[in-house]
């Protein structure tokens, strides 16, 4: 099956406070070519990001992946934040609800997680118990069950990696994508014109035959690359491992494109579609 879609989009996204961000990279496949930084060197903030992606989207049929969870889970306890009043219960409300009571500037959520619903997050050991706040996707509950080991959780605010911070300024840039970009699996596929999906590094390491979780080398991404079928990386510095993130998710979402069951995984629901989202490379 040959892909749709011009070229493949992986964005490692950041959470961080601020209006700039080192943690953010892009990087981008297409053809049967290397994978290429974009701007590389560039600090981008997420409103940028966003400009940039709206302006792209319309100019050629492409697919970006963002790695961050595109919704918290739901399926599980039945509510994103059980015992509050008010709360959507799909994502695409949730995604506005976040929006309208996070003050942050550059698309960030830390007052939503810090003040609006401070008690549903996991900030360190004064909070008590993590496995009290853990909770996870149906599609992570999939992934863990083929071997993929997600650990992390939307409602875990601690750690370098601030995934919950990461998610919730995410759900802000969804919002903002909302009706104007596909969103997969919220909307179907489009026959036509450009997407975006969840992604998860991990997957296309897996798929790469990679054992560990960070490249931070010329030589470990272009294996990590060679293991996906695509031509190294013309790089003249040592990436770090955003940029190997992005570079290797870029070319993991190119060949994952063309099986028949990456839009069509095990296990997705109507219900699921809605309300928890899936990641795409989840099978």
């Amino acid at each position: 099956m040959r892909p749709r879609f011009e070229a493949f989009v992986a964005i490692d996204w950041s959470g961080a406070k601020g209006t700039r961000h080192k943690g953010i990279a892009i990087a981008e496949a297409r053809g049967n070519g290397a994978p290429r930084l974009v701007r590389a060197g560039h600090v981008w903030s997420r409103e940028e990001v966003l400009d940039w992606l709206l302006k792209r989207a319309a100019v050629e049929p492409t697919l970006f992946g963002f790695d961050f969870s595109f919704a918290p889970p739901l399926i599980e306890r039945g509510e994103y934040l059980p015992g509050e009043s008010g709360v959507p219960a799909t994502a695409r409300e949730f995604w506005a609800y976040v929006d309208g009571l996070s003050d942050d500037p550059d698309l960030g959520a830390a007052s939503f997680l810090e003040q609006a619903h401070r008690r549903h997050f996991y900030f360190g050991i004064a909070d008590g118990v993590k496995a009290n706040f853990v909770r996870f996707r149906q599609c992570d509950a999939r992934l863990n069950e083929l071997g993929g080991r997600k650990t992390a959780s939307a409602y875990d605010a601690i750690g370098a990696a601030q995934v919950a911070k990461a998610s919730f300024s995410g759900m802000r840039l969804l919002h903002r994508l909302d009706g104007k970009v596909a969103i997969w699996p919220f909307d179907p596929l489009p026959d036509s014109g450009s997407a975006v999906v969840e992604i998860y590094t991990r997957i296309y390491l897996r798929r790469a035959g990679m054992s560990g979780t960070k490249l931070r080398s010329r030589a470990q991404l272009n294996a990590a690359l060679k293991g996906l079928g695509s031509p190294p990386a013309r790089l003249r510095f040592e990436p770090d491992d955003h940029q190997t993130d992005a570079l290797v998710t870029a070319a993991g979402m190119r060949a994952l494109a063309a099986d028949r069951a990456a839009f069509a995984p095990a296990g997705l629901t109507p219900e699921i579609a809605r309300s928890e989202g899936w990641t795409f490379g989840v099978l």
